[in-house]
């Protein structure tokens, strides 16, 4: 069975990139793993990574009803998102990573870096970037 590795983040960004990355594991009949993925973790986090375990079950469950094979990915172990993307693609063979993208400024782009730009850099397999529908946001 062939995979696909999805970045998410509870964003209207994440929730288009596992929209899509959901009809290409059905259109390829593949096994989807959902990456979530923070460098680092700390107690003030508790609520949100609480909330994150969460939303990766409701994802879960999703995944489930469309008959879907899948896993679920919450990531803090200090990489970067997109090392995890990565990682993850890399030790499942994947044939294809889908990540959301967010508009940005240049200014932004250049000051804070870019995880969608790292991982279409070194990916080891096809990237499909999504951004959100317009208005979504």
């Amino acid at each position: 069975m062939t995979t696909i590795v999805v970045g998410y983040t509870n964003t209207p960004e994440g929730d288009a990139a596992l929209a899509r990355a959901m009809e290409e594991a059905k259109l390829r009949e593949a096994r989807l793993e959902v990456v979530h993925s923070r460098k680092e973790g700390s107690e003030r986090d508790a609520a949100d990574i609480q909330r994150y375990v969460e939303v990766l079950e409701e994802i879960s469950q999703q995944l489930e009803a469309a008959g879907i094979e899948h896993g679920t990915h919450d990531y803090i172990k200090g990489q970067t998102p997109a090392e995890d993307i990565i990682e993850c693609a890399e030790n499942t063979g994947a044939e294809l990573i889908v990540i959301g993208l967010r508009a940005r400024t240049k200014t932004g782009k250049y000051l804070l870096g870019s995880i969608a730009q790292d991982v279409l850099l070194e990916a080891p397999c096809p990237v499909l970037a999504i951004q959100a529908a317009e208005g979504s946001s």
